[in-house]
Formats: C-alpha cells, structure tokens, sequence
C-alpha cells in the first residue's frame, strides 16, 4: 500500500484525487531507496497499465477550473436589482391597467413598452460591461507546465505534464517547471525557486536525505512542489500527489472557499436603491390614496405611477454601469486592468494596502550595485539581468576579481527569446525570467555577478574556453561557499572560491592590490570586515571573492579551499522598483497605511521597507510567523493596531488570510498585493486583491480583481487616484441625477394638491428625460478627470454613506429651485388661458403647451445644474466653463433631443407635445439658469464662511481627523507638505 507524507493525505482523504492514502511513515522521513515501494512504483517508473489505472483513479494534474457565472445568471442578476424589480413590477402593472380599462389607452401600452426597454436596456449595459471585464482574466491552467520528462517502463519519454500520476518518476533539471510535488530520490547541487508557493524569494537547496520536518511539508528539503522552479542542478523525483492535492491545490482551495467580498460602493449602492425605491412606492401609494376619491381608480393608479417613476432613476444603473467602465478604461491606459468595475472605486477608500514583497517592491532580480578590490569601493551602475551599465573604473583588479567570480558560478544569463539551452516549455526559468527579458537559469546570486562581469566587459563564454572548469566543490551551507578549480590558460591550475565573506577570509593569507599579493594582516582583516559590515548595513548581500595557484586538479576540498588570496567583495540586492518610492510617498500623504507581508527573512523585509520608504523610524514592528501562530483573534486585533509600521515576515498564507481578516474587523478597507500563489487566498478575502499580470502566477491572477499589467506598485497609487475620482464623480451624477428626479416630482405633488386632473409631466416624458437628456450628462459628470489635491486627502471612512446629509442637502437645494421654476411655469400657463381645471383633457392644446414647457424646463435647468455640480466649492468660472467639452456637448445634445420632441409631429404624438414660441425657451432659459447662480452664491458663501484650508492625511499612514465639507468631501484642501522626511537609517544585515 502506497504511503505519502502524513500532512498530504488530508486532500486524499476528503476525496480530493491526486494523493494516495496514507498507510505507514512519511515519506520524507524514508531513505530514497525505499521511496519507489512505498509509492507503489520503481526506479524503471509506472508501466502504461499501471499509470492507466491510477489516472482512473486519481484525475487528471490539473487545477479545477475556477467557477464562473454564466451569461443567463449574470443577465439574471441584472434582471432581479432592485430598480430594475420597481421597474418590472410598475410595467405589469401599466399592462394590466391596459387591459382593464375601457376603452384600451394605447399610451399605456407604450408607456409599458417603454419600460421594458428600459429595463432592458440596463440589464444589456450592466451585463456587457461585467462581461467584458471579468473575460480578461488568463485561464488559471497556464500555471502547470505543458509538458514534462517522466520514465515509463525504464523508458525516458515527454508527457503532457496533465497526464502525471502518483507514483510517475520525473527528471528535472535547470530550468524546469516542478510539475506535480515529487519526493527527490537523486539529487545533484539542486535548488529550486519557492517564491510562488511560500514568497521567499531566495533560491533554496534540495537534496534526497531522509529527514523529518516538524513544521510545514514545504520545508522538507527532499520534497519538490507544483508551481516552482529548479533553478540549479538536475535530480530525479517520485510524485507524491497531484492537481488538486498538491500542496498548489491547497491554496487553490483555500482560494476557492473563500467568499468574494462586497466592495463599499456596492453596499452603498444597494442601500441607496432600497431607500430610493422603498420612498418611491410610499410617495405613489401616498398620492394614490388622495387622488382616489376624486378620480377612477385607473387614473389615480396611473397618476401614482407617474410619481414612482419619477422618482426612479432609471438611467442611474446605466449611467453607473458606463461610468465605472470609463474608469476601467483609465485604469488599463495606466496598466491597471480592473475584472469587477465596482472595484474600481473600492481602492479609492483603501486605507491599508498589505503588499508583497518579492516582484511587487522588488524587481525579483539580484544586482551587483558595489565591488571592493584593491582597497577601493567601484559602484555599478545598472539595474536587473540586463548587461546593461558598467562598473565605476574597472581597474585590472576589479575585472580579475568580477572573471574569477564569473568562472565559479554555474548559473547561465539567457538574452531576450534564448532558451539557455534547453527546448520545450519548461525552459521558462527562474524568477524574473519573462521571455520578453534577460533571465537566469540558475542560482540568481550567480546571475548578479554574470551580469556585473558584463558590465565590466568580460565574456564569460570566452574566458571560461580560455580557462576550463577541471573540478568543483559545490556550495556546502555548513561551509557557506563554493569553489572550481581551472586549468590556467599559461599551465597549471587555479582554484577560484566565493562565498561568505567571515568565512571565506578564514581561509585566506593573502590579500590582492595593485602590485601583487600582500600578505593578510590583522589590519587588513579588519578593514575587509569594516568593508563588510558597511555594505552589510546598507542592505546588501556581501559575497567575498578568493583565488589561488594549485598543484593540480586533484585534492580534497579542505587543502583546494585553503591558503586563498582574497580578491576583493562584492555587494548586491534585490533592488526595490525605481518608481516604488515615490508611490508609497504618495500612499503615505493619501493617509494609506502600508503593511508588508512576505515569507522572507525579517532583516531583509526591513532592509526593503527602509529603501522604499515603508518604514522610517527606528524600530518598526517585524512579526514573523511563529508569533502569528500562537496569536488568537483578540491579540491579532491588538497587533494590527498596534503601530503604523509593521512587517509580517515568515508568513504562510494563512497567516495573510487571517492579517486581512483582522483589518477588516477595525473597520479598514483592506487592498492586498502579490504575485504568488500564496497570495491568493489573502487577496480573495480582501476588499480589492491586486495580482501582478507579468510575474504574477495565475491563482493570484485568477484571486485578484484588479491585476497591474507593470507588476509595478506606483500603478497601486495611480489606481488609487483614480478610483477616488471614480467615487467624487458618482457622487456629482448623483446630485444631478437626483435633482432632476425633485424637478419632476415638484409638479405633481403640487397638481395633486391643487386638484388638478391631469398630470403635469406624463411618465413617457419622465422616461424621455431620465434616459434621453440626462443620461450622457452624467457619463459626461463621471469622466471628470481627478482633482489636482485628490491624494492629499485622508481616505473617507468605511461607514461613510453614498447619500449623506451634505449630498442630500444639495439635492433638495437644486432641485427645490427646479421644481419651483417648472411648477410656476406649468401653472402660469394654465392659468393664463382662463380655463377651468375640470374643463382640461389630454389633448387639450393648452395643456399640450404647459406640459411641453415643463418637461423642457427640466431639460434646460439640468443643463446648468450639470454645470454647477462639476465643483463642490470651487467657482465654475475658476474650473474653467470649457474645461469639460463632453459635458456641453451631451447638454446640446439633450436639449436638441427636446426641440425634436416639441416639434417633430410623430414625437408629439407619442409624448403629447406642443410646439413652443420663442418667448417661451426665452423664459424657461432665465429659470434654468437659476440652480447655477443659485449654486455660485452658495459656494461664494461657503468660501467666505470657511476658506480653503489644507486638509492632510496623517503622514504615517491610516485616517486624518478631517472634517467633511459640503458634497462629503474633505473641507478645502491643498497640496500636503510634510517636510523632508527623515534622514534614510542603514538597513541591518540581510539573512545571508
């Protein structure tokens, strides 16, 4: 009976396929030769019988695809919002009025059809622009390597990597994919990439030794896991489990079980269509009951439902649905592709971002910035795999010391579209090995000090034909260095080491200068240390450089590595993304606090915090793993406000799960980035997860609803500067939108009380004015581009409503003044003909006139409340009258459209118009324009009341105490100044 690692039969055991069931000690724990048995295989691998059967029984390797929702259920969900259920629901009504009445209206039938197409309508909008979005998301299957190298029958042959089953024997070597996770039974100086499983972004050594693993399965050092990468070596392996029970599939599960949060924009505007629809149905049942003693019940039905109608918004959902999507589109032009278009605005009220580290702050590329040699410091200039800079006078000691470093290194630099030597798909290499870059294939240290000996101008190829490779003694971490030995281009043979500075200056009784070896005094060795620490404290990884004459190729490795002249050291980091610095500066004055979360080394998060600007002060709060396990909720809570700058390192994604969670439980709006696929299940929990498009794996992709097509962090802040326009703007298409809803209303609530028998706007022409002439105003008001002073605010708070009282209060303040413009206009002309209310019909023509002049004073007073809106404070003549052409043009547009309905004879007919004289637009313009004068005087008031005053965010991060003005908005804000900031202090010594 095949046996397998104890912590991988859960997934076997709970009917997960791909992992045999557990009988017997883990296999970690067994020696190699005992591995094949226990898996019920042989080193000659599975027969095709054999492996037949077990696909049977196990599956397919591969991840299930990601549940998605189909096109019915998404039009479904379009179908059942809550407008869209007011609206339904008002348009069967108008069709049973239609058949119950005597003789049929044909007006109510198509007042019916028409809101049916309204309906329509914003489903096909809303559903297209969901649709589209969430298709750009890449097939989770991409992550499994296509093909791999597995015996069959002692037979060595190619397999689609799909068709793995437990039990399969698998050659890897550089370069590889880790198809399925395999217990190693060969090893030779293997060592694979675990960023995308655990975040650790250096490479690490694996061999077949038997061992037992008190922690996590993934720091077994026998066991290989799907999604990673052999970077360096070669090794033969046996497959433990498979697709969705690896130690991938877990993740993937942890994903899957996760529920997507609602972002707030989403909750805000679910509560606002409740409040709206919940008042409109109250106001019609209201006037239905007054109007219904007076009125047969038909007529009083329809007169209600004229009400609800108007105060529906039914060119909201639409409006909404087109707005997000244009802020999608600004997004993508800045390499921000968003798959939800609510989530658009949810990074507009970020107030934590939990980033990774590795390939999110980082470029996940070793860089030689620093060579000692001859008693000086060389910089090099350059950043990543490219050979692109040089190094600072590149004196003949510097470029020895960067040859022979170059000769003691078994890593290969691979140009843009090189397969390092390899064909098929696993040749895609280690980190940062994008095909369109420079890659390494190997250990990525090594990759920096090929790439730095390029930049010397040294060929590598060319010195090592020159100077062959005749031995080696490979990395040893007891020892912590390597060494080759050469044959020397004049005779004789070279041994050339490299590693740890403290040990491999142990070894060494010589140092090199410029006229030759000098003996290695106790000055010198303390200068080279000095050397050391110096580097060490601004973060680098320090690597020392040794070289020696030998007899011969022979020898053990104690004499090769001894008697060694040390040539020199070299510096080297992961270097942060040039643009990360000012984006989290940027983050910082937004008043977003920024959490790092990653499965590094303590010292070397805090050494990238320092450099990109996370961490400032001089003790910041670096909690690993360990401590997170023995926190219960309560302590975690504690913990995550205990102080603005914080590092959570050693960190499994468990614990990035639980981090997010316990922001959220204070009330933060919580975005999450990374790039691995342990970042997944933490960046599903979040409010908005941000995966990397370019190094991101596909679980994260797939877990993400916004993925940076850069993979670069500064398109975080853009996005958030964006998604907070995103949120002013649907404010001001709110205000506008809602003020011509009161403009409607206004005249109906007054007919209804004066006991006039008709309605002075019908619902058809609501409808012509909700979806005809209001709705590209608003896309026009939600294409505002961002406020210059947008990021200098704090973040609003998580509770904060859509429709406060300042936003309701400007509401009610326009649309007042337009109800009363159109109600006095309706009335004025009734009046004036001197006709009894009891004597006005439908087709009366005076009537015809008063109702053409209400609905074309709306058209033209939302004209100039759509230009009024455009600033909270500001006056529209300091924003600039033509600053937004879209928003005059889709106003022309409008009132164009209500010339047509007022006097093209087949519109008339359907919407009961009259055509009007030229006095009468006269009229209706001067009352239109009263909301914008109107507006200006208040926003002058509020000027001189309370003058503009810099709000700022909290320089460290999290919510200033700002009040809001007017609008929601933070009262009048400037551009922050926070000072210089304080003096960068030395990162500590990486992990090394």
């Amino acid at each position: 009976m095949p046996v397998t690692p104890s912590r991988v039969t859960a997934p076997g055991g709970d009917g997960t396929p791909g992992a045999p069931e557990a009988a017997g000690p883990a296999l970690e724990a067994l020696p190699p030769g005992e591995v094949h048995g226990a898996l019920g295989s042989s080193p000659r691998g599975l027969s095709p019988d054999a492996a037949g059967e077990r696909r049977e029984r196990y599956g397919a390797n591969e991840l299930p695809r990601a549940a998605r929702a189909g096109p019915g259920r998404q039009i479904l969900a379009q179908l059942t919002d809550l407008f869209a259920v007011v609206l339904l629901l008002a348009s069967a009504i108008t069709f049973l009025a239609y058949w119950l009445s005597e003789p049929r209206d044909a007006g109510r039938l198509q007042l019916a059809v028409a809101i049916l197409c309204v309906v329509a309508l914003n489903a096909v909008i809303g559903f297209t622009q969901e649709y589209s979005a969430e298709r750009t998301a890449e097939s989770l299957q991409a992550m499994v390597p296509h093909t791999c190298r597995v015996l069959r029958d002692g037979r060595r042959q190619e397999l689609p990597a799909r068709d793995l089953v437990p039990g399969d024997v698998v050659a890897l070597e550089a370069g590889d994919a880790v198809p399925a996770d395999c217990r190693l039974v060969e090893a030779h100086e293997l060592s694979v990439n675990n960023a995308a499983l655990t975040g650790e972004s250096d490479p690490v050594r694996r061999d077949s030794a038997p061992m037992a693993v008190p922690g996590p399965l993934t720091d077994a050092r026998n066991c290989l896991f799907m999604g990673t990468d052999v970077v360096a070596g070669a090794g033969k392996a046996v497959v433990f489990a498979t697709g969705a029970a690896t130690e991938f599939g877990r993740i993937y599960r942890l994903t899957a079980s996760a529920s997507r949060q609602r972002t707030p924009l989403q909750l805000q505007v679910a509560a606002m269509a409740r409040r709206v629809a919940g008042t409109a149905l109250a106001i019609g049942a209201l006037l239905f009951a007054v109007r219904l003693p007076g009125d047969d019940t038909v007529e009083a039905f329809v007169f209600a439902l004229g009400v609800m109608v108007a105060l529906v918004p039914e060119g909201l959902p639409a409006t909404l649905s087109v707005s997000l999507a244009i802020g999608v589109r600004r997004m993508a032009r800045r390499n921000a592709l968003v798959k939800r278009l609510l989530a658009v605005e949810a990074l507009g009220s970020t107030t934590v971002i939990l980033t990774d580290k590795t390939g999110t702050l980082t470029q996940a590329e070793m860089t030689v910035t620093r060579v000692w040699a001859d008693g000086a410091l060389h910089p090099v200039s350059g950043v990543g795999y490219a050979p692109e800079g040089k190094v600072a006078d590149p004196a003949p000691r510097v470029r020895e010391l960067l040859r022979v470093a170059a000769l003691c290194c078994d890593a290969k630099l691979v140009p843009p579209g090189g397969d390092g030597g390899r064909d098929g798909p696993g040749s895609g290499g280690g980190p940062g090995g994008h095909h369109g870059n420079w890659r390494v294939l190997g250990d990525t240290t090594e990759g920096a000090l090929l790439v730095a000996a390029a930049k010397a101008g040294i060929d590598p190829h060319a010195e090592e034909a020159a100077s062959p490779r005749v031995a080696e003694h490979p990395f040893d971490p007891g020892r912590k260095l390597m060494s080759t030995v050469h044959r020397a281009p004049g005779g004789g043979f070279l041994v050339h080491a490299k590693g740890a500075p403290q040990e491999l200056l142990a070894r060494c009784t010589h140092i090199d200068r410029a006229d030759g070896a000098r003996p290695l005094t106790e000055e010198s060795r303390a200068a080279v240390v000095a050397v050391n620490d110096e580097l060490a404290a601004q973060g680098l990884r320090v690597l020392a450089v040794a070289a020696r004459r030998a007899e011969g190729p022979g020898g053990d490795r104690d004499t090769a590595e001894s008697g060694l002249t040390l040539l020199g050291l070299t510096g080297m980091l992961d270097p942060p993304r040039a643009e990360v610095s000012e984006a989290v500066d940027a983050c910082r004055r937004a008043g977003i606090r920024i959490v790092m979360a990653t499965g590094d080394h303590p010292l070397t998060a805090e050494a990238v915090a320092r450099r990109v600007g996370i961490v400032r002060g001089r003790e910041p709060l670096v909690v690993t793993g360990k401590r997170l396990d023995t926190l219960d909720d309560a302590a975690l809570d504690e913990l995550m406000a205990a102080g603005p700058e914080l590092l959570l390192c050693r960190v499994s994604p468990e614990h990035k799960t639980r981090a997010v969670t316990a922001l959220r439980r204070r009330g933060e709006v919580v975005a999450v980035t990374g790039d691995g696929a342990n970042d997944a299940p933490a960046l599903k929990h979040a409010d908005i997860g941000v995966a990397m498009g370019a190094s991101g794996t596909d679980v994260a992709r797939e877990a993400a609803v916004m993925v940076l097509l850069d993979d670069s962090f500064a398109s975080i802040a853009t996005a958030v500067r964006l998604g907070r326009s995103v949120y002013q703007n649907i404010r001001r298409f709110l205000v506008y939108v809602f003020s011509s809803n009161i403009g409607e209303l206004g005249p109906i609530v007054a007919a209804t009380f004066t006991g006039f028998p008709l309605v002075p706007i019908s619902a058809v022409q609501i409808l012509a004015i909700d979806l005809g002439s209001d709705v590209l105003p608003a896309l026009a008001l939600g294409a505002e581009p961002p406020e210059s002073d947008v990021m200098d605010r704090p973040p609003r708070a998580r509770g904060e409503r859509l429709f406060s009282m300042a936003v309701m209060r400007r509401i009610l303040f326009l649309g007042g003044i337009q109800a009363l413009g159109v109600t006095a206009v309706f009335f004025w002309h009734i009046h004036a003909s001197g006709i009894p209310f009891a004597r006005f019909t439908e087709d009366h023509p005076v009537y015809r006139e008063a109702v053409t002049m209400v609905q074309a004073g709306i058209v033209l007073s939302q004209f100039f409340v759509g230009l009024a809106v455009r600033t909270d404070r500001q006056s529209l003549l300091r924003a600039g009258l033509f600053s937004n052409p879209w928003l005059l043009g889709a106003g022309g547009i409008g009132i164009a459209l209500m010339a047509c309905i007022s006097y093209v004879p087949v519109l008339q007919g359907v919407f009961n118009t009259a055509p009007l004289a030229a006095a009468d637009w006269a009229v209706l313009t001067g009352l239109g324009a009263l909301p914008l004068t109107a507006d200006e005087l208040r926003k002058a008031w509020l000027r001189r009341r309370r003058p503009e005053s810099g709000e700022r965010a909290a320089p460290g991060g999290g919510r200033a105490n700002g009040g809001r003005a007017d609008g929601g908005e933070p009262a009048g804000h400037e551009p922050a100044d926070d000072g210089p900031g304080p003096a960068r202090i030395p990162g500590r010594d990486e992990d090394r």
